[in-house]
C-alpha cells in the first residue's frame, strides 16, 4: 500500500509570451529543476496541476501569459522498502546473517526509478523485512541487509546481513575474495576445453546501457571467472554445455558477459546473444522439401529465465570462525528444461552436477 502523500507547498509559474505554442507538460519540465517528464505527467494525472484555475491535460497548448498552479510535490519522497509476506527458502540463519535461495524472476530490491506503487512490490528485500524484521541499515532504506546481489533472472544463494557489524564483516570477505562463489550454467555450443579461466575486465556498454562488455575501456574493472565442463549435450535442439563457474570477482553480469565473450552465451540470456527459443533442428532438416521445411512446425523449447544458478557458497563465518559450505540444488524448472533437452538428444555425456 502506498504511503499517504505529504501536502506540498503550492507553486505558481507564470507562462511568458515566448512559451506560446508549447505543450503544458514540456513547458513545466523546463521550469522544475531535476524533475522528469514522467513525474510531471503523474502530477497532471493526479489533478495537481491547474492552468488559470482549471485542471489541464498534458497536451494543452499554451498561449502565453497563463498562470500555472502546482499543488503536488514535484520531487517524490525517497524510496523506502516495506515488509511483504512472501515465502523465503532460508538455507542458513543465525543472529548475525542469513543465506537465502532466491528464485529467478525476483528482483533483489526495487530500483530508484520505480513508481511509488511499484517500489515495495515483490522484491527480496520486501520478503526479508517481513521474515527477519531487523536488517543491516548499511545499504540504506532501499537495500536493508543486502551485501551483494544476483540478477533478477538468476536464482540461488544470496547473503543477507542482520546488523551493521555483520554487514561490514561480510563485505570485507567479499572484497578480499574470501568467499568462494560457484554457479551452474547451461551455455550454447560445445565448450572445447574441460577447464578454463576467463580474465577479462568488464565495463558498461557505451551504446547499450543495459549490457556490460569486455571490450577495452578506461573504466573497466577486473573480472576473473573459472569454468569447468560438467556435461556436454548434443541434442535435436543443438549443442550445449553444462558448466560450473567459480568467480573471483562479482561484477555486474560477470558470468553472462564472460561466457558470451568466448562464444558460449548462457541459455535464455537474449541480452547477450542467446536465442529466445530453441528449435528442433533435426525435424526441420528432415522435411522432404524446402516448402515443407517452411511449413513445418518443429518442436520448440523456451526458458523464461537465464539458465544460471548460484549453487554454492563456501567461507569462514566472520564472527564465529566456523567453516560454512552452503548448497542450493538446481531449481525444478532448470531440471525440467535439461530433461526436455535430453529427451530429444542425439548423444550426451553425463556426469554429476554437484
Amino acid at each position: 500500500m502506498a504511503e499517504p502523500r505529504t501536502p506540498a507547498v503550492p507553486r505558481t509559474i507564470a507562462v511568458p509570451p515566448e512559451a506560446a505554442g508549447q505543450r503544458l507538460d514540456a513547458f513545466i519540465v523546463t521550469q522544475l529543476e531535476g524533475v522528469s517528464r514522467s513525474r510531471v505527467q503523474l502530477l497532471l494525472d493526479q489533478g495537481d496541476v491547474s492552468v488559470n484555475g482549471a485542471q489541464a491535460k498534458a497536451s494543452l497548448k499554451l498561449r502565453g501569459s497563463e498562470q500555472i498552479l502546482i499543488t503536488g510535490e514535484p520531487h517524490p519522497a525517497p524510496l523506502k522498502a516495506t515488509a511483504q509476506d512472501i515465502p523465503l527458502d532460508v538455507i542458513f540463519e543465525d543472529k548475525h546473517f542469513a543465506v537465502v535461495n532466491k528464485p529467478a524472476g525476483m528482483m533483489v530490491h526495487a530500483g530508484a526509478g520505480e513508481t511509488e506503487d511499484a517500489r515495495n512490490s515483490n522484491t527480496l528485500v520486501n520478503a526479508l523485512l517481513f521474515r527477519f524484521k531487523a536488517l543491516s541499515a548499511t545499504g540504506g532504506d532501499l537495500r536493508p541487509g543486502i551485501v551483494h546481489r544476483l540478477d533478477k533472472d538468476t536464482s540461488g544463494l544470496i547473503v543477507v546481513a542482520k546488523n551493521d557489524a555483520a554487514h561490514a564483516a561480510l563485505a570485507e570477505l567479499f572484497s578480499t575474495r574470501q568467499i568462494s562463489k560457484t554457479y551452474v550454467a547451461l551455455v550454447h555450443g560445445s565448450v572445447e576445453r574441460k577447464k578454463g579461466t576467463i580474465n577479462a575486465p568488464v565495463s558498461r556498454d557505451p551504446v547499450r546501457r543495459t549490457r556490460m562488455t569486455t571490450r577495452p575501456a578506461d573504466n573497466a574493472r577486473s573480472a576473473v571467472s573459472h569454468y569447468e565442463v560438467v556435461r556436454r549435450l548434443d541434442t535435436r535442439f543443438g549443442k550445449f554445455t553444462l558448466v560450473k563457474v567459480r568467480i573471483e570477482t562479482g561484477r555486474t553480469h560477470q558470468i553472462r558477459v564472460h561466457m558470451a565473450s568466448i562464444g558460449h552465451p548462457v541459455v535464455g540470456d537474449s541480452l547477450y546473444g542467446a536465442s529466445s527459443q530453441l528449435t528442433d533442428q533435426v525435424a526441420a532438416q528432415a522435411a522432404p522439401s524446402r516448402s515443407a521445411r517452411r511449413n513445418a512446425e518443429p518442436q520448440r523449447l523456451k526458458l523464461n529465465r537465464n539458465f544460471l544458478h548460484a549453487a554454492q557458497l563456501a567461507f569462514t563465518h566472520p564472527i564465529t570462525a566456523k567453516s560454512l559450505e552452503l548448497l542450493a540444488p538446481l531449481p525444478r524448472e532448470l531440471e525440467d528444461f535439461l530433461v526436455s533437452l535430453e529427451q530429444g538428444r542425439t548423444d550426451s555425456v553425463n556426469t554429476s552436477v554437484t
